[in-house]
């Protein structure tokens, strides 16, 4: 049905949008816009946040790559003096100091004086291959003179050497033998027994306890 109002548009009676219509469209609008602004903060500040911690991550992990470096290279190298410090120790520990043996044997022989053996050497000879079949690992041979007719003073210095410091690395030498010499009368000594100093060398092992 067709309604025509013929009053005036003064008297007209004005139509008004209805209060529950309005409030629904604010609510919808106020729930889009939270929507759209959470979505907004979720794409953008929260990954501007990300990017953020990202860099200041990344930042961290190249100034720490020079240190691991260095820290790494300090290992390396405290692994090779390590290394070198064994391999020195157990080189040390398997060699024989034969400055040290010498400076023992001639002090030795230097105590001995003229009344207990009176004693000097020729040569002296040191073999250091390992013979195991003997189980020593080398040998020290020396040929030597007793300035007295008696030869007890040979077994004197043998004794002497077998009790000294310089036999600790050494077996027990070799039996005492020798032949005597006779030398001019107007000599002093004028008889000289001659003998032979051997003794072998013990096995690294020995010589540290093992």
């Amino acid at each position: 049905m067709i309604h025509i109002n013929l009053l005036p548009e003064e008297y007209r009676q004005k139509r008004r949008t209805p209060f529950k219509y309005m409030a629904a469209v604010a609510v919808s609008v106020a729930v889009n816009a939270s929507l759209a602004a959470w979505w907004g903060w979720t794409a953008f500040g929260a990954a501007a946040e990300v990017k953020s911690e990202l860099a200041l991550k990344q930042d961290e992990h190249e100034g720490l790559e020079p240190q691991v470096a260095y820290y790494k290279a300090l290992d390396a190298e405290s692994n090779l003096f390590r290394s070198r410090e064994q391999t020195l120790g157990q080189i040390t520990a398997n060699r024989v100091s034969w400055t040290e043996k010498l400076d023992q044997l001639v002090d030795l022989i230097n105590r001995g004086g003229e009344e207990k053996y009176l004693v000097w050497l020729d040569d002296i000879t040191v073999d250091q291959k390992r013979k195991r079949n003997k189980g020593s690992a080398g040998q020290l041979k020396a040929s030597g003179n007793s300035g007295s007719e008696n030869f007890a003073h040979v077994a004197n210095f043998l004794e002497d050497v077998e009790e000294s410091d310089f036999a600790r690395d050494f077996n027990k030498p070799k039996p005492p033998e020798g032949s005597e010499t006779k030398v001019d009368e107007n000599l002093m000594p004028a008889t000289v027994w001659s003998f032979d100093l051997e003794m072998a060398l013990k096995t690294p092992e020995e010589r540290n306890g093992k």
